[in-house]
């Protein structure tokens, strides 16, 4: 189950509706009553959060979201590195530690552990103040 406080307005998700599983985006996130307002194809609906699943971060997800491989930089033990306009994610061989690492001007996360697409997005937008769209 994700904690409420991870998710923000404009996080990608995948909400689960009587079995169908959609991804959608939230638009708005009620604390108090532990409700997330998401937007699908289809429609906005308000979902518990036991109706929301995350999506895991791959290297799909990175393309889908235009970041680029750049191939001169992720060459050998190096890791794979994505890029973003001056945001960038080095993604190592699973066993590395670090297992990402995140960049963006002069900030730099060590990440040893997985992590979901919303969750880098709220990392996206702590570094940046933009959000990963």
């Amino acid at each position: 189950m994700i904690n409420i406080h991870e998710l923000k307005s404009g996080d990608t998700i995948i909400t689960n509706y009587g079995g169908t599983e959609k991804a959608g985006k939230i638009v708005q996130v009620d604390h108090e009553d532990k409700k997330v307002l998401v937007a699908t194809d289809e429609n906005e609906y308000w979902y518990d959060l036991d109706s929301l699943l995350p999506v895991h971060l791959t290297e799909a997800a990175l393309l889908n979201l235009q970041f680029h491989v750049d191939e001169n930089a992720s060459s050998g033990a190096g890791g794979k590195l994505f890029v973003r306009g001056p945001f960038s994610v080095r993604w190592f061989q699973e066993g590395h530690k670090p297992l990402l690492q995140l960049h963006y001007r002069d900030e730099t996360r060590y990440l040893n552990e997985p992590i979901t697409l919303n969750e880098l997005q709220n990392h996206y937008h702590q570094m940046t103040n933009f959000h990963l769209d």
